[in-house]
């Protein structure tokens, strides 16, 4: 049985932006399976509506995730007690907020409110699955993670360039996580995209363990001249935040 629930994630671990589409035979060569096995998961699959089949015998992502991901995302203490926050933060400043986690070696979106500003941020959609080491969300999640943990990640992702400005060092990764967790915030310079700038803040949990990351999105011209009035309500709004999920640490 978990052998089964282990190809199933791993089928369902395939389907991205880039590939939203498999067939049965690309399947099984892509997990090293039996012709008959991938079609045999690819139909358990489909039969409980986490996988729909195209005229053409292609399978992509089933609807179902659309209802297991809206009730997730409804029923999650952290977006449930966020959300008023980022509202009024949205509200005073007409700037893009997000809501991040770090779901094994990236960050995931779990809420966003699109600024009012003439600026939109297409690249974030509710779900979106980014590399953590070029946005402040990122950082943020990383330089409160185990060494080991980072290790990993960069291992496994890797520091990919995304602008001129991403850091694709390890030293210098490592250092900046270590101002990070000694300043309390962090800043995206142009680093995921070019005139875009980010600062976020850390939420912690009762415990005290830092279990996602807040930002405001805002463009270069506008982050300059405000950074330090940003700085200080970002990190206002993950106390915020934090102390309605029990947190009262300093």
């Amino acid at each position: 049985m978990l052998q089964t629930i282990d190809k199933a994630s791993e089928v369902l671990a395939l389907f991205d932006r880039e590939h939203p589409e498999w067939g049965v035979r690309e399947v099984a060569e892509a997990l090293g399976l039996a012709k008959s096995s991938a079609h045999d998961l690819l139909t358990s699959l489909e039969q409980v509506g986490l996988l729909g089949k195209n005229e053409a015998g292609r399978y992509r992502l089933g609807w179902r995730l659309v209802t297991l991901s809206e009730t997730l995302l409804a029923t999650t203490e952290l977006r449930r007690e966020a959300r008023p926050i980022m509202e009024e933060l949205a509200d005073q400043y007409r700037e893009t907020i997000h809501l991040a986690v770090l779901d094994d070696t990236k960050v995931v979106y779990v809420d966003k409110l699109e600024g009012k500003q003439a600026v939109r941020v297409e690249l974030t959609a509710l779900g979106t699955r980014l590399y953590a080491h070029c946005s402040a969300l990122g950082k943020v999640l990383l330089a409160y993670q185990p060494e080991e943990n980072v290790k990993r990640l960069i291992k496994v992702e890797g520091l990919p360039r995304l602008t001129a400005n991403t850091i694709t060092d390890v030293h210098e990764l490592e250092e900046t996580l270590a101002k990070v967790r000694k300043q309390g915030y962090a800043t995206d310079q142009q680093e995921i995209l070019a005139d875009l700038c980010c600062i976020g803040a850390p939420i912690h949990d009762h415990t005290g363990q830092v279990i996602a990351a807040i930002s405001m999105s805002v463009p270069a011209y506008r982050f300059q001249r405000s950074q330090v009035e940003l700085r200080k309500a970002m990190m206002r709004t993950g106390k915020l935040i934090s102390e309605r999920l029990g947190y009262y640490g300093s």
